[in-house]
């Protein structure tokens, strides 16, 4: 009977690891909004880890979040480093790699415990103000946990992608 279970364990163990090989092995998310507002008003916003606070939808969730700055206060080699006791907001960094004026921010991420990620701000100009793209992008290897949790990436991140860019359209759009 024993022999039986542990068979039927293994026998499942092996399936899902064989499934968790055709899983994707990244993930891609992005979101967008239009604020009524010229590139240039956003573009510090994104360019500068300080101004996250103002509109980061992760801070919300702890306000009491250890932020260390280091780096020049924007553009590249900008530095945000992390420590929350909130397991949704945790441990981590965030250093700005790449910055064209009012138009791309580009991010490395690392999370304590979860690996690294890509991040990047896309402003283009519209008639109605800017749209303001944010994605997000991240390999999970061949670990067969991360590639069954990456199902799942679209639903957490996108919507805190959603809800940090409606906080920051309010912000902006309000002075």
């Amino acid at each position: 009977m024993i022999k039986r279970v542990l068979l039927g364990l293994f026998g499942i163990f092996v399936i899902l690891t064989v499934v968790s090989s055709v899983l994707p092995d990244q993930v891609h998310i992005e979101r967008q909004v239009t604020i009524k507002a010229a590139p240039a008003i956003i573009f510090p916003f994104v360019n500068n880890p300080k101004n996250t606070e103002k509109w980061s939808p992760w801070l919300e969730r702890d306000r009491s979040a250890q932020l260390t700055y280091t780096g020049p206060d924007e553009g590249m080699g900008a530095k945000l480093a992390w420590r929350s006791d909130n397991r949704e907001v945790g441990i981590g960094n965030l250093e700005i790699t790449e910055s064209k004026p009012n138009e791309l921010v580009r991010l490395a991420l690392a999370f304590e415990g979860q690996g690294n990620a890509t991040s990047y701000y896309k402003l283009k100009p519209t008639s109605g103000g800017t749209q303001l793209i944010w994605g997000f992008d991240t390999k999970l290897g061949w670990n067969p946990v991360m590639r069954y949790m990456g199902l799942m990436f679209e639903k957490w991140v996108g919507s805190d992608y959603e809800r940090g860019l409606a906080n920051l359209k309010k912000v902006v759009e309000s002075g």
